[in-house]
């Protein structure tokens, strides 16, 4: 980790203990730099990362400003660039699926083990959300109901730093559902099995089996990952097949 990226998450640590508010001016870099052990280099490297990002605001002579609380920050720092790097290259998507698949793994895991009965329902809830938006034709619904029911796993988990990195990553995580569902719910049976695979992660939930659940998550995800890799073959075939007919 560079020296500028332990500064950036020891302004983080500081404006919290601190309780800033936005709009609130940061101390003096002389300060700064005493207070965090730093060089005056590197704290310039961290100001200027965090305020290219929109995090912090410099104004000459006034001094620095905090922009956007370090809740926040997450949405800047890991969702906002692989968003881009998806807009860039749709392939990267994949990448996000496999992450999927290792953290959701272990959220549905533990979701079969600490599951209340308040969760369960919830997550019942999401699910008959993804269903009655589907039905309705409602797609932008749909995918954020879905979002919702991994969500809802996650935090049955009842494991803190799990459900923290997948509220991190939630607008991520919806992106990524909404570029799947194009893809594999614009066929009726497609949409069967994905909502009889959803089912199935309920049901290993609520029988209290973890690697039933562990499974049944990962086997979704896997099955997107095939239907989507297939439908852009397909697609890739077909424009091969129209330049030809032009020519």
């Amino acid at each position: 980790m560079k020296v500028s990226d332990k500064v950036v998450q020891s302004l983080r640590i500081l404006i919290e203990q601190n309780n800033m508010k936005v709009g609130d001016r940061l101390p003096a870099e002389r300060k700064l730099c005493e207070q965090l052990g730093v060089s005056r280099s590197s704290l310039r490297e961290a100001i200027q990362q965090l305020t290219s990002r929109g995090m912090l605001l410099s104004k000459v002579g006034a001094g620095t400003f905090l922009q956007q609380l370090p809740t926040n920050w997450s949405q800047h720092q890991i969702v906002q660039p692989l968003s881009d790097l998806i807009d860039q290259d749709p392939a990267y998507r994949f990448d996000v699926q496999e992450a999927r698949t290792i953290l959701e793994g272990g959220t549905a895991w533990y979701a079969a083990e600490r599951a209340t009965p308040e969760d369960l329902q919830n997550i019942r809830d999401c699910y008959a959300q993804i269903s009655h938006f589907q039905a309705i034709g409602d797609d932008d619904q749909a995918a954020q109901a879905d979002a919702r029911f991994h969500l809802a796993i996650a935090e049955a988990s009842h494991n803190l730093v799990l459900i923290q990195m997948m509220r991190g990553l939630f607008d991520l995580l919806q992106f990524n559902v909404v570029l799947g569902r194009r893809k594999v719910y614009s066929e009726p049976h497609r949409f069967d099995q994905l909502h009889l695979q959803h089912q199935q992660v309920i049901d290993a939930i609520e029988r209290r089996d973890p690697e039933a659940a562990r499974q049944a998550v990962c086997g979704h995800i896997e099955f997107v990952i095939q239907q989507v890799r297939s439908i852009d073959e397909e697609d890739a075939r077909r424009q091969r097949a129209s330049r030809l007919n032009r020519i």
